[in-house]
């Protein structure tokens, strides 16, 4: 069953269109991200769903019912922003009951509701507190709160974590993925921060300029972009990219000035390869090295340009067919600039893409 159905939705400014016949189907108890850079639409699209804008074209659906000139107070749902936008003067039992108090909701209904989400949250002993005797993690979760107790079905987040520090990001991304294990509600996530999505998400939304590159599965989008975008957008340190043609023959193959990749046993979305200018792209954790690369593995000598410990691995830069190419080892590995190395891949394991069109081949 459909808890957010978009259809067709339109969003333009005089001449200027921000969001272009968009269509979203969120299922019941789905934690869908919406993932992109500044200015591609997200937070636009998440206050389009809220009523906190009106749409130009299309019609949004929430649990069924057509709300799309519905008010934001009607429509059945609660909103987490980036800013907390606590009332500074008021404790945070009373940020909590603020908005049930207005909508009439019994006295003793909300001292219930509110009991049961600071046990949620574990805030129960901050409630007489007021928002400027709490650190920026305990600010956050009043503001979750302050959506929970209102018992929807349908919430949505605006990069409700951006300004926290790194550690405690990490730590609520779990109380946040374990919170929506219990509600099992339908949350709608806005981030710019691939690892927010990659971690939290039954589905991702890429978007750039308005218009959603590809909606799937974080294991989809990382190992299937649909796209050269998509591929660029998702993974840290990003993929690594050949330009060159796809030859296909007796045998397929990917050609670049410098170097020959067989890729016959490449999975291409469409039957029989066709020969076209083409990007190969190989993510820096699909690269092996030494004895641990397999036979029908591309190989070659590299020497390496520099080395980017980073505790649990260690990033390399190189150069490979005149391109900079990186690839990840063992945080343990004993490796230092100017070292000969000997590294593998799978080129049919490979993501290529049309030049002309950067869709995937």
């Amino acid at each position: 069953m459909s808890s957010v159905l978009i259809k067709d939705l339109t969003l333009k400014y005089d001449h200027l269109t921000i969001l272009d016949k968009l269509n979203m189907d969120i299922a019941e108890g789905e934690f869908l991200v919406l993932l992109g850079a500044s200015g591609c639409g997200k937070s636009t699209l998440l206050n389009c769903i809220a009523g906190l804008l009106d749409i130009s074209e299309g019609e949004i659906h929430i649990n069924g019912e057509n709300v799309t000139w519905a008010e934001p107070s009607e429509r059945g749902i609660g909103m987490v922003f980036q800013s907390y936008a606590l009332y500074p003067q008021m404790t945070v039992e009373g940020n909590l009951t603020f908005g049930l108090k207005n909508a009439k909701v019994p006295k003793q209904e909300i001292v219930k509701r509110v009991a049961k989400v600071a046990e949620i949250l574990q805030i129960e002993s901050l409630l007489k507190r007021k928002p400027a005797a709490l650190s920026g993690g305990q600010r956050q979760r009043v503001a979750i709160g302050r959506a929970l107790v209102r018992e929807v079905k349908v919430f949505l987040f605006d990069e409700p974590l951006s300004n926290l520090d790194a550690k405690l990001r990490a730590d609520l991304r779990i109380e946040l993925k374990l919170l929506h294990k219990r509600l099992k509600s339908t949350i709608i996530y806005v981030t710019h921060d691939q690892v927010e999505a990659m971690t939290l998400a039954d589905r991702i939304a890429v978007m750039k300029n308005g218009v959603v590159q590809q909606l799937d599965t974080p294991n989809g989008i990382f190992h299937r972009p649909i796209n050269r975008f998509v591929a660029d957008f998702i993974g840290s340190p990003s993929m690594n990219f050949f330009e060159g043609e796809l030859v296909a023959g007796d045998s397929i193959t990917f050609s670049t000035k410098d170097l020959v990749f067989n890729v016959s046993n490449y999975e291409f979305i469409n039957t029989g390869a066709v020969s076209c200018k083409a990007s190969l792209g190989i993510r820096p954790e699909a690269v092996l090295t030494g004895e641990h690369i397999p036979e029908n593995f591309f190989r070659c000598e590299i020497s390496v340009e520099l080395v980017e410990p980073m505790g649990s691995d260690t990033l390399v830069w190189t150069k490979l067919g005149g391109e900079n190419f990186r690839f990840r080892m063992d945080g343990k590995a004993s490796v230092k600039t100017g070292d000969k190395l000997t590294i593998g891949f799978d080129p049919s394991s490979s993501s290529m893409f049309n030049a002309e069109t950067e869709d995937r081949i």
